[in-house]
């Protein structure tokens, strides 16, 4: 067997891929999700006495403090290769310019009849975000959570990080103070994301948790939602790569090989209307996989979820695009543009052969936090909205309920809610 299956789009063998791909993200891990609940009910009962047992089983250790002090955190500014401060700098400024354009404003509509209606828009109180610091240290994960927050007007940004060697990672903690977390702990796992949820002695309670995090990270948050809020349930990273006749072989296997080192689950599927195109794919990843340091994890990947599918036309790659609605979606097609008001279903699309997923992973402005696993088809990236609350207010003078009276008392008679209706008519009755 290759490094890729080859299907070609007939109705059938399509129809399985994407049926194996909803099955992925269906399955539950019953084992994990028991261990999961005995994290959270320790932590809840236990507190930070929990979170130090946990360290010492998981993390080789419990740190001397959970909490990182501000001096750390201005060490790992200072002490940093100034070339990766910069660039951290520079995606920053990105990220925050678009970001900055998704503020909403609060609003008041005074009307001439006596009617005032408005919304107040404001920050959350306190975030939690969760960031991986062990062999999966990303610190563009912390800009893409933190800067959206802080745009937002969150009072106060905590985050979580597993500790390595009873320490934050450095480049973690380096982008923590670049992007203006609040306060770090160290402390991951499950058993951090109950500590978010519920509060400890030393860890605050938060009104929402964001961040990725690995299966027992993910189920977490899953179990907790509604004792606290969530980002999404993501699952493991995919890509789908349009491409027809212009498209550079080249680029696009090292596009799908860049989603395909992820994770052993991770997805990358090509469609194409041209079947030269897809042998020519298919040799590159082959050629590119062989030299690459994760060439294990790739090829598993593209061996159980990847695909290159050959479609009879650009209308039916466009259908299956819309179907998988993946993470990342690449349009390598002429004249890309074209695509954009069709394709409904994706969490960020890259157009062209000069706009790569990494670029979206940590430099243009976008938020790299995107639904996966066909969640794309109801769920929209992280934003600033993620990070706000909004209410309603009205005030209404007594003649201007006066001359809503008769609809809103007929709409509750009708509902079977007498109690609503008197609660109108009492205003107008006789002292």
């Amino acid at each position: 067997m290759g490094i890729v299956q080859k299907v070609m789009a007939d109705g059938v063998a399509e129809e399985k891929l994407l049926s194996q791909l909803r099955e992925r993200s269906e399955e539950t891990d019953k084992k994990v999700t028991e261990a999961v609940r005995a994290i959270i009910g320790e932590v809840r009962a236990r507190g930070d006495a929990a979170l130090r047992d946990y360290a010492e089983r998981f993390d080789g250790g419990s740190p001397e403090r959970l909490e990182v002090t501000r001096e750390e955190m201005g060490d790992a500014l200072t002490g940093a290769d100034q070339r990766l401060v910069q660039a951290l700098l520079n995606a920053q400024e990105k990220i925050a310019t678009f970001h900055q354009r998704q503020k909403r404003e609060a609003f008041v509509d005074m009307q001439p009849d006596g009617v005032v209606l408005g919304q107040r828009v404001r920050g959350l109180a306190r975030v939690g975000l969760y960031v991986p610091g062990g062999t999966a240290a990303y610190p563009s994960t912390v800009l893409m959570n933190a800067i959206p927050a802080k745009i937002a007007g969150v009072e106060e940004l905590v985050m979580v990080t597993p500790p390595v060697n009873g320490r934050a990672n450095p480049d973690i903690l380096l982008a923590a103070a670049i992007a203006g977390v609040d306060r770090v702990f160290l402390c991951g796992g499950a058993q951090a994301v109950a500590a978010l949820c519920y509060g400890t002695e030393t860890i605050p309670r938060v009104d929402k948790i964001v961040g990725p995090g690995n299966i027992y990270v993910a189920t977490a948050k899953k179990l907790l939602y509604g004792a606290v809020d969530i980002d999404m349930i993501a699952g493991p990273s995919e890509i789908l790569v349009m491409a027809d006749r212009t498209a550079n072989p080249r680029y696009v296997a090292a596009d799908l090989l860049s989603q395909a080192e992820h994770d052993r689950l991770a997805s990358a599927i090509l469609l194409t209307d041209d079947a030269a195109l897809a042998d020519a794919v298919i040799a590159e990843l082959e050629r590119q996989a062989a030299r690459l340091s994760r060439r294990e994890i790739i090829e598993q990947s593209l061996r159980d979820w990847g695909a290159v599918i050959v479609c009879r036309d650009k209308e039916q790659m466009v259908e299956l695009s819309n179907r998988v609605a993946p993470e990342h979606l690449e349009v390598c097609c002429e004249n890309p543009m074209e695509y954009v008001g069709r394709l409904d279903n994706a969490g960020s699309v890259f157009l062209g052969n000069y706009a790569p997923e990494p670029l979206g992973d940590y430099y243009a402005g976008p938020n790299h936090v995107l639904p996966t696993s066909g969640t794309a088809r109801f769920f929209s990236p992280l934003s600033v909205d993620s990070f706000v609350k909004r209410s309603s207010f009205i005030y209404y003078t007594r003649e201007a309920l006066e001359s809503a009276r008769a609809d809103v008392e007929l709409l509750a008679r009708t509902e079977g809610l007498t109690a609503h209706a008197g609660a109108v008519s009492i205003r107008f009755e006789e002292e």
